[in-house]
């Protein structure tokens, strides 16, 4: 038996509880929890050891929260819409989108968003433009 499985076998009971895929809620939570822990030890360090545990474990909560969290589909008017409020814009404040009038037709829906507008709203915003397709 080489050095490191004998060394994972030693310390696994430990160990054991931050490397299982989480099939629980319970189990969801605990990982949430360490990983946050994680987090904290490691900060901003991205050569910390630890770094690739915090990967497994992110990996695992985000496959866990789209299996049984998943984000509503939302049409990317809405998103528009709904990034308008958060920011307090309004039609006039997206010139890149067009005059306050195409903005409106946008937002009733009598007009869709074409790419060029698309990749304004993504960058505008800081997002992908498949939010908006």
């Amino acid at each position: 038996m080489s050095v490191l499985v004998e060394q994972a076998a030693e310390h696994w009971q430990y160990v054991a509880p931050l490397v299982c895929k989480p099939r629980t809620e319970a189990d969801y939570d605990r990982l949430v929890a360490a990983l946050d822990e994680l987090l904290d030890l490691t900060g901003d360090d991205e050569a910390h050891p630890l770094n690739s545990l915090v990967d497994i474990i992110g990996d695992w909560i985000e496959a866990y929260d789209e299996e049984h969290r998943p984000m509503p589909q939302v049409s990317g008017v809405k998103m528009l819409a709904s990034l308008m409020r958060e920011h307090g814009l309004t039609q006039s404040d997206l010139p890149g989108v067009g005059a306050q009038s195409v903005v409106s037709e946008v937002l009733s829906g009598k007009r869709q968003l074409n790419l060029r507008q698309v990749r304004w709203l993504a960058e505008r915003f800081g997002i992908s433009a498949e939010v908006f397709i």
